[in-house]
């Protein structure tokens, strides 16, 4: 196995969480009553339980390294999460950045930023 990292993202409700990312393609495939773990391609995404977070004021984030930044975005876009500045979910289309990078930004449910960074050809 190649060496990899998973994000630990806080959830308010596990069904609520899998249900919006079940949306965008992910998959659960592990949970119970204090984990959750959802999987999309070579995508994982771990989730433990913390029903007393203010998404307002949640400073949790991760990147996902996306080969097609793009169709992650349409992706979000058909599963009905709005472009718009406040509130969450959210999502706001991928851009080139000051660093280079193709960059696009998805806050979840939970207020959790997930930074969409393209993948160097």
């Amino acid at each position: 196995m190649t060496d990899h990292a998973t994000p630990n993202l806080p959830s308010r409700t596990y069904d609520r969480t899998a249900e919006f990312y079940a949306k965008l393609g992910f998959q659960a495939s592990w949970h119970d009553a204090n984990w959750l773990i959802i999987e999309r391609g070579g995508l994982c995404l771990e989730f433990f339980h913390y029903p007393d977070l203010d998404p307002a004021v949640s400073s949790f984030s991760c990147c996902l390294r996306l080969d097609d930044v793009n169709e992650f975005f349409r992706a979000c876009i058909e599963a009905g999460i709005p472009q718009q500045s406040t509130g969450w979910p959210r999502i706001h289309a991928p851009k080139l950045e000051h660093s280079g990078m193709i960059i696009g930004y998805l806050i979840d449910l939970d207020g959790t930023l997930l930074r969409l960074v393209q993948n160097p050809e």
